[in-house]
């Protein structure tokens, strides 16, 4: 206890966002473990240890990167903005065309030699965050102009918001509409940001036409799980599972280790596991409390751009909180049938391995803007 208080207390930067990203790992390795019994007994012969240990040596690893990223000036992520561009939209190319189909889906690419996969919209999303937040820093003084500060944004959003879409639409979504709230944000002309709007839904007017075509884009998903959503007032079979579980929470919960539900929802380890934490720990603790943590996550963000000396470590920190918090927030909306069903997962708590180790980079890359800022 005493080794732990020490670390924390020579760490610099937001002391508030650390806690978050410690609060959200200790949750993930609890919450993951206990919703994964019954794929343990379908595919491990009930070694239910085994996601325990691999959730821990992730999200352990994890935190490693988060430091890594803190400790590196976040200036530097600037200068890598436009590599890591040409890189994603290729790498997004491969992953559709020869991409690993899970689910009835290519998201994944096999990594050579290893058997682990690698989520490349993951890389893509915070590349091009990184790049806006670049971009609009770097334009600040002509800002409005529509040649030299709009169309070097314009491009890289809707190209790799439109690699993106085919195998998954609400990454997609939640990626243009961070683009378009940090341009808001980073003072792009209004007529600017309405022209990308409608220009973002001829394309995605083009994806459901070329879908009729081409199968790896998924139109026949998208319209099954948006009929559902509106024409069922249950919100469908795993929705339902949702509620109920939520529903046996009540206030307090059942306790660790105790839900039921996870032996009937799809997926409770990942896209609903908001559902099991509110089963588990209730809706104060577990329902509230997690949705204060990113809620909170936000406004320390916020408070960071009026502190930022520096208009890229205001707009990275900006733009990268508000993805977490939107996925969050989508992810939550799901589990209580707000919103139709997305397939997101909860940052830096659900099950996987891409989407847990990049939004530790995430969390990383704000604590390294927060670190420079004390300093400042």
């Amino acid at each position: 206890m005493e080794i732990g208080n020490k670390i924390f207390t020579g760490l610099r930067g937001d002391k508030v966002v650390w806690a978050i990203v410690i609060i959200l790992a200790v949750v993930s390795i609890l919450v993951v473990y206990s919703s994964t019994g019954r794929i343990a007994y379908e595919q491990r012969g009930g070694n239910t240890e085994f996601y325990l240990i691999k959730q821990t040596m992730l999200v352990g690893f994890g935190l490693f990167l988060t430091w890594v990223c803190y400790s590196w000036n976040y200036i530097n992520y600037s200068k890598l903005a436009p590599i890591m561009v040409v890189i994603a939209i290729p790498l997004l190319v491969y992953t559709l065309a020869f991409g690993l189909e899970i689910n009835d889906a290519r998201r994944w690419i096999g990594m050579p030699g290893l058997p682990i996969t690698f989520q490349t919209s993951e890389f893509a999303k915070l590349a091009l965050i990184i790049f806006i937040a670049r971009t609009i820093s770097a334009k600040q003084e002509y800002i409005a102009d529509f040649k030299s500060a709009f169309l070097p944004i314009i491009f890289p959003v809707l190209v790799i918001c439109l690699l993106i879409a085919p195998a998954d639409l609400s990454s997609a979504l939640l990626l243009f509409a961070t683009s378009i709230l940090m341009m808001f944000m980073g003072r792009v002309n209004a007529k600017y940001i309405i022209l990308l709007f409608f220009l973002g839904i001829v394309a995605f007017a083009g994806l459901i036409i070329a879908g009729e075509f081409i199968p790896e884009i998924r139109v026949e998903t998208w319209i099954t799980r948006f009929r559902d959503f509106m024409t069922s007032a249950d919100g469908g079979y795993q929705v339902t599972q949702s509620k109920i579980a939520i529903a046996q929470g009540e206030l307090t919960g059942l306790g660790p280790g105790n839900s039921i539900q996870r032996n009937y929802l799809p997926a409770p380890y990942s896209d609903f596991v908001y559902a099991i934490i509110i089963e588990e720990y209730g809706l104060l603790l577990g329902g509230l409390g997690i949705l204060g943590l990113y809620v909170l996550l936000f406004f320390r963000c916020v408070r960071m751009v009026t502190k930022s000396a520096k208009t890229f470590g205001a707009m990275v920190a900006l733009g990268i909180s508000l993805n977490i918090v939107l996925q969050a927030l989508a992810n939550m909306a799901v589990s209580v049938n707000l919103v139709p069903v997305t397939g997101l997962t909860l940052p830096m708590i659900s099950m996987g391995g891409t989407s847990i180790l990049f939004s530790s980079i995430a969390f990383g890359i704000i604590l390294s803007v927060s670190r420079f800022i004390e300093k400042a």
